[in-house]
């Protein structure tokens, strides 16, 4: 594993218990430049998470609680008059800083949801005609409710389209929620933290990940998988192009954590599951089977070959 990688996996672990596979899984998308959605019930500590990456990562960290009385304005900014400047000026909105946790996401309206989508694909925000772009780098971790918790709503596929990956927290073991009361009795873990990157740092790490070598096979292996997930008997609709980039760039980065410069399949299947199954919007006919997404997505990584002698060392 990279040295730099293993440093900040294991000082977020010290805040974050029994949770390895998921820290991982984060920040490989962080080091992809893409965006995580955590869905699980209130008190697993996807919050604790958000904030111990930006204590280790050095990022300037904003949260915005969703509830139904939020609005676009408090999310990406609005203009307002000076009287001392006569003029008016921009109020920056909560998603001016690196990593925004977008708490509870599903609890507020379709249209407050939607401030979120320019500023999550093209890091910019336009109010009243004008352009302001996001510090970099700059990542959301959004945390939503199982859908049917009290007050939750669907978020519409253009939404979940733009996290690059689904992730479940899930509730902690017996001895890693004992290791949690204990650290908690007389103490902050996140206080005791150390910032092991600059954000210059971090910037220079996702641009090694964009360097590393994906092959043309590999490339059509994600394509075939995600024309699978479109030709499925029990799909609806499959995985978009830019579920496919996402894909890609979050293989890349799996290699790259794991200390190699080159892409194999083995990082492709390691990653689909987790980068597709939001993406998925499964028929009646699915539904009504007991199956689900991952499930469906399984089956699709077991019937579709890579077309590789020699899987596991294509690498240029």
């Amino acid at each position: 594993m990279n040295n730099k990688v293993n440093e900040i996996l294991l000082e977020v672990k010290k805040n974050v218990k029994g949770k390895d596979e998921v820290i991982e899984k984060i920040l490989m998308t962080i080091l992809a430049k893409g965006h995580v959605l955590l869905e699980d019930v209130p008190g697993v500590g996807k919050t604790t998470l958000a904030l111990s990456f930006s204590r280790v990562m050095d990022l300037d960290f904003k949260r915005i609680q969703f509830t139904p009385d939020v609005t676009p304005s408090d999310v990406v900014g609005f203009t307002m008059y000076d009287s001392k400047k006569q003029d008016f000026v921009f109020k920056q909105g909560a998603v001016m800083s690196n990593l925004v946790l977008a708490d509870e996401i599903n609890r507020t309206s379709s249209k407050t949801q939607s401030a979120l989508l320019e500023v999550m694909e093209e890091h910019q925000v336009t109010v009243d005609g004008q352009t302001y772009s996001v510090p970099e780098p700059f990542f959301v971790i959004g945390t939503q409710n199982p859908i049917g918790s009290a007050g939750t709503q669907m978020l519409p596929n253009s939404q979940l389209d733009r996290f690059m990956v689904c992730l479940e927290v899930g509730y902690p073991s017996n001895d890693a929620l004992v290791d949690i009361l204990r650290d908690r009795q007389s103490s902050k873990p996140l206080e005791k933290l150390q910032t092991l990157v600059t954000k210059e740092e971090l910037l220079k790490m996702q641009e090694e990940v964009m360097k590393v070598t994906i092959h043309d096979d590999i490339l059509m292996y994600i394509a075939n998988l995600c024309e699978a997930t479109r030709q499925h008997e029990m799909v609806e609709l499959g995985v978009s192009p830019r579920g496919a980039l996402a894909i890609s760039l979050l293989a890349k980065s799996k290699a790259y954590v794991s200390g190699r410069d080159y892409v194999t399949p083995e990082d492709v299947l390691a990653i689909f599951s987790d980068a597709t199954h939001h993406r998925l919007v499964l028929k009646n006919t699915a539904r009504l089977a007991n199956q689900h997404a991952r499930l469906v997505i399984e089956a699709i990584t077991k019937e579709v070959k890579t077309g590789l002698v020699n899987e596991g060392e294509k690498n240029a």
